[in-house]
Order: C-alpha cells, then sequence, then structure tokens
C-alpha cells in the first residue's frame, strides 16, 4: 500500500516521469505503468490452481488418512505431523508444508460442504423443558473433587435450574426433577432429553424409544411426556447446552471452594435467582427472565408433590450385619442375616428392606471402603455377647442420651459392667429410647446406677394403675360382714403338756379350724 501511494503522488502531484519513478523508488517499468494506468489503489493475487507436483499422486490416500482421523475422538486424532510421517513410510518423497495446506484446504472445503442452517424455535408457556448433565471440578474441604450437575431449563422462560450431585445415577436424576418442579412449583407437558442410559435402555429408528420403567413411572407421577433426541444431534436441546456452557463460566469459573455438597447446592440456587433477575429474556428484552418466569408458572402443570425416586437392587446380608453398596458398608438388625434384602438407593438415603419391613436406614454416603453402622442393629447380638460392648466397631464413638451415657461411665468400674449395661440396652427395644432414659435418670437421682434398679423402675411404670372401687349396692351388702381374727389361729400353735389342749374338740380338730372352715 505504501509502494502504491508513493508512486500515485510521484506521478500525479510531483509531475516525475515513469522513468524518474522507476529508478528513484527501484520498481519495474511494468509495476510502474501498471499501478499509473489503473488507477487502484491495491492490489492482491490470488492463486486459482495450486500445482501439486508432488502429493498429486497420494491425494487419494491423504483424504483417508484426514477422514479417518477426524472420525475419531479429539483425544485420538493424530496431529498432521503424525500423519505426514504415516505418508512417509508408505512412501511419499514431499515436504511437509504440502501437506498441511492440503489438510487446510481440504478442512476449509469438509467445513463448507457440511454447513446447515437451522430454524429458530418457539416454545409456549408450559410446554417444555430440556435436561442434561455436565461434569465440574471443585474443591471440596480442600480436596479436588469432580461433582456430577443437573441442569433442568424452562423453554419459554429460560428459567434455569442447576443442582450438583456425586453421582449420574437414576436416583440422581429423580431427585433433581422432584427439586426442580418443587422450586418451579410445577412442571411443563414435555420434556426433552438426550439417550441418558438412566432414561433410554433401546434407540430405534426415528424417535421411536423404549424408555426404562421407573424413569417412565416418574413422568407418568409429574405428567410429563418424555422425547429424546437423535442421537449426536445437540442443537435439538440448545438451550440446555448452551446454559452448561454459561453455568460453567459464571459459577464455576474460577474452581469454587465449598466444605460441602449442601452448601454448593444452596450457593447454586441462589445464583441461579439471581442472575435470572438481573438478565433480559433473550426474546422479550423488555422483561427480565424471572418476570418471564413468573408469568409461565400459572401455565405449568401443578406439582403433585415429591416421587419416590429411589433404585431398587438386591443384596446379600453378611454375618456382621452389613449390606455392601456402591463400594461402600452400611449395617441392618440382627435380625435380617441369612436372608437377602432389597436396596433402595435415594439421593441422600439408603434404605434397607426385607420382606417389605425396614431393617435399616442410613444417610448415603459416597467414597469407597466406608462402613456406616447403627449400634442400635447390634443390641441383639450382646445379649450373646455382652463383652462386644466394650471393643465393638458399631459401638465405637455412640453418642447416647445423656443419663444413659453416664451409667454406662459408672459400669464400666465393675466387673459385670457390661453385661448390666447390655440388659439397660435391650429393655430399649420394648420400653422405647425415652422411657428407658427416663429411668436412668430417675435412677441417678437415687443415687444408684445398676442394670436390676433401672428394670424395676420401667416394670413399675408398665404397671397400669389400679382399677377403682366399686361401690356395693345396698341390697348385697352383709348384714353381718365377718371379722377377721388371726389370733385364733395363733392359739394352734400352743401345745399342753398334760392332757389334751383345751382348744380341741372330742373329734381332734382344733376348735379355731373349725371355726375357719365354717367361714
Amino acid at each position: 500500500m505504501d509502494t502504491i501511494s508513493q508512486v500515485r503522488l510521484a506521478f500525479h502531484v510531483e509531475g516525475w516521469s515513469m522513468k524518474k519513478i522507476s529508478r528513484e523508488l527501484h520498481l519495474s517499468r511494468n509495476t510502474v505503468r501498471k499501478i499509473v494506468r489503473s488507477n487502484e489503489t491495491d492490489f492482491s493475487y490470488e492463486r486459482t490452481n495450486q500445482p501439486l507436483p508432488r502429493i498429486g499422486p497420494w491425494q487419494g490416500q491423504l483424504e483417508q488418512f484426514l477422514s479417518a482421523n477426524a472420525g475419531k475422538p479429539s483425544r485420538e486424532r493424530l496431529t498432521l505431523i503424525r500423519i505426514f510421517e504415516e505418508l512417509r513410510g508408505l512412501g511419499y518423497e514431499g515436504g511437509y508444508d504440502a501437506v498441511r495446506r492440503f489438510a487446510k484446504a481440504w478442512s476449509q472445503n469438509r467445513g463448507a460442504a457440511t454447513a446447515e442452517a437451522y430454524v429458530p424455535l418457539y416454545y409456549a408457556p408450559g410446554e417444555a423443558y430440556q435436561f442434561d448433565w455436565s461434569h465440574e471440578v471443585i474443591l471440596m474441604s480442600g480436596v479436588t473433587v469432580t461433582v456430577k450437575v443437573a441442569h433442568v431449563r424452562l423453554c419459554h422462560s429460560r428459567m434455569m435450574f442447576v443442582r450438583a450431585y456425586m453421582r449420574e445415577s437414576q436416583e440422581m436424576v429423580f431427585d433433581a426433577h422432584d427439586r426442580a418442579f418443587a422450586f418451579f412449583r410445577g412442571a411443563c407437558t414435555r420434556g426433552i432429553y438426550d439417550n441418558m442410559k438412566t432414561a433410554v435402555e433401546a434407540v430405534f429408528t426415528g424417535k421411536e424409544r423404549h424408555y426404562n420403567r421407573r424413569f417412565l413411572q416418574m413422568c407418568s407421577h409429574y405428567l410429563v411426556q418424555p422425547v429424546a433426541c437423535t442421537p449426536a444431534s445437540g442443537w435439538e436441546k440448545g438451550q440446555v447446552e448452551n446454559q452448561v456452557g454459561l453455568v460453567r463460566e459464571r459459577f464455576f469459573t474460577p474452581r469454587l471452594r465449598v466444605k460441602s455438597l449442601e452448601e454448593l447446592n444452596a450457593w447454586l440456587m441462589d445464583k441461579c435467582v439471581a442472575y435470572a433477575k438481573a438478565h433480559r429474556h433473550p426474546e422479550q428484552t423488555d422483561k427480565t427472565i424471572w418476570e418471564m418466569f413468573e408469568a409461565e408458572r400459572p401455565h405449568l402443570v401443578p406439582y403433585v408433590g415429591p416421587f419416590d425416586g429411589f433404585h431398587s437392587v438386591p443384596a446379600s446380608v453378611s454375618k456382621t450385619c452389613t449390606v455392601r453398596f456402591d463400594n461402600n458398608k452400611y449395617s441392618v438388625m440382627a435380625t435380617a442375616v441369612g436372608r437377602p434384602v432389597d436396596v433402595h438407593a435415594y439421593a441422600d438415603r439408603i434404605v434397607l428392606r426385607q420382606d417389605g419391613v425396614v431393617v435399616g436406614e442410613h444417610a448415603r454416603v459416597f467414597g469407597r471402603g466406608q462402613t456406616v453402622y447403627d449400634p442400635w442393629h447390634y443390641v441383639p447380638v450382646l445379649a450373646r455377647k455382652p463383652g462386644a460392648l466394650r471393643n465393638g466397631a458399631p459401638f465405637k464413638d455412640w453418642v447416647l442420651p445423656p443419663a444413659m451415657a453416664a451409667i454406662r461411665r459408672k459400669l464400666r468400674g465393675s466387673d459385670d459392667g457390661d453385661r448390666q449395661m447390655v440388659q439397660i440396652l435391650t429393655c430399649v427395644r420394648d420400653d422405647g429410647l425415652q422411657a428407658v432414659e427416663a429411668a436412668c435418670r430417675e435412677a441417678l437421682d437415687q443415687g444408684v446406677h445398676s442394670a436390676p434398679v433401672v428394670i424395676n423402675i420401667l416394670a413399675r411404670r408398665r404397671d397400669p394403675t389400679p382399677p377403682p372401687l366399686l361401690l356395693t349396692p345396698t341390697a348385697l351388702r352383709l348384714t353381718h360382714e365377718p371379722v377377721a381374727d388371726c389370733a385364733r389361729y395363733d392359739s394352734l400353735r400352743r401345745t399342753s403338756r398334760h392332757g389334751t389342749h383345751p382348744n380341741l374338740r372330742p373329734d381332734g380338730q382344733p376348735q379355731a379350724l373349725r371355726d375357719a372352715q365354717r367361714l
């Protein structure tokens, strides 16, 4: 551009000849003549046909390499240097630059051939929502953890709901839907999903799917019709796909530091509400997302309450009264040993059932190799082995009510302290924890702490109050009520040294005994 400007100024302003311009600016006369005669201020040259003297015979092979490489996952793709080395191994004698230029042109042509146009979509209020998962990295209690984040987005108002979990399993899907619908105060008539395994068991031609039975139960509970996208067609749920990137950029960058999952979820809820109140709706720019959401709420299907969203699997009970699930162990009642149980896994708890009866319930833990005990499950075993109370793993750091804990500390000094404490603990099954705690408190107030005293207090409290005295009608009252005289029986013990006892009758029976029989 500078050279063209200098030539034009020298010719039109200074009045130089083409020969002088060529000599002073060190340009060829043809170049000067072209600039002056064309009156153009810019010249560009584009080669229309690139000669390929070396790579020409290898174009087919190179296109095969590039096509196969483009179909692989990003982490498995070969670099152009590796493709060049593969081509050299087959006999190619050209340079790397020719391979690079050919690959660039091939990518541009392929992109132009695969470019597609899209139609903007419109959703009526309460018509549809979209659901998806994402994986985010956070610092939880100083440890780097990858959490699974559930995303729900209302298609009309663009209102979003985000919640983090430690797993991406089916019970987490159920819990995410329940919490989202409770937050929205309703559900849409249609839910748009990808073909996640927790919902879709088989993909057929077109939109036909074989859904999971429990997933269909959840959709029926909330009156939602599920719709699965075409495989590898993320644009069919583009709103929630965009939400994943937005949440990652605005909420999880820089890396979050939290103490627990509950703290993270409470913070995410506040961020979702704050974002909706601060940003405009993309289509109706005169309103915020929150205002559009408030207007959409009356059109939602009313929230009908939580779905019993558990994932059930059978499991066996070990001799140590534990059940293994998700790489962790949970205790059950001692009576459940020897027979299988059903593990009902919820997002936040584990319920263990046997023949329809709950034999254990625990808060769910994540990780590996952890064991969750309920000491009350092992009390029946202590009746046979009271010595296990002192060193048993389930009873380590067992927090008892204050009075029972005080009696346990006092009984540790006696030889049969464990046995007496087990006797007190066994009473909880029949009398209840509160009654046993009250009996222990009464015993301590009286200055005693032995098991017989506590059991006696419980027995006295179990006895019903005496029935009230009945009033005897006048017609049934005795005219001459008998009078008890115990002294008459004491006379039977007196004996005489000489002759017959004065109170004996001739037939040998004492007179007092005869009177008693008559009465």
